[in-house]
């Protein structure tokens, strides 16, 4: 489980048009790398259109954003034209990503148990290093821009 202090891995995976992303593209910006349950949901679609609302704001205090999912391809390729996303998103099909972050878990939802991505935020660093994580009870999603830009 990658913590503060970590340093991120360099290949994050592929995007919704099969396009690898690597963490070094981002080098000397600050990668808001957020990891979200399903396209398409109303609290995955809430932070996704946040992010998207105060996208220019955050590239002018340096941030770039990433989004994950184990969603696949086509999948995020529709969410992101019905949302009109300007950031990729990450199919993360065979869950790598979401297992070297640590956010595949254990949920629970009216009484049923089963796995699935915890919502969760990584704050990554000019340099790559992890420098701070918004744990799934601390994310707001219709408010994810301030809890980014303001910590």
């Amino acid at each position: 489980m990658i913590q503060v202090g970590d340093k991120a891995p360099d290949i994050l995976g592929k995007d919704q048009n099969g396009e690898e992303i690597r963490l070094s593209s981002y080098k000397g910006r600050k990668l808001v790398l957020y990891f979200y349950p399903r396209d398409n949901t109303s609290g995955c679609t809430a932070q996704a259109c946040n992010l998207r609302d105060n996208y220019s704001e955050l590239r002018k205090q340096g941030y770039e954003v990433v989004g994950v999912s184990v969603d696949n391809e086509q999948s995020h390729r529709k969410f992101i034209e019905k949302n009109d996303l300007p950031f990729p998103l990450i199919a993360d099909t065979e869950k790598k990503l979401v297992e070297d972050f640590g956010v595949w878990a254990e949920k629970k939802l009216y009484g049923r148990t089963y796995m699935g991505t915890l919502r969760t935020t990584f704050i990554i660093n000019e340099e790559g290093i992890v420098e701070r994580i918004i744990s799934p009870k601390e994310v707001k999603t219709k408010d994810h821009t301030t809890q980014i830009i303001n910590p």
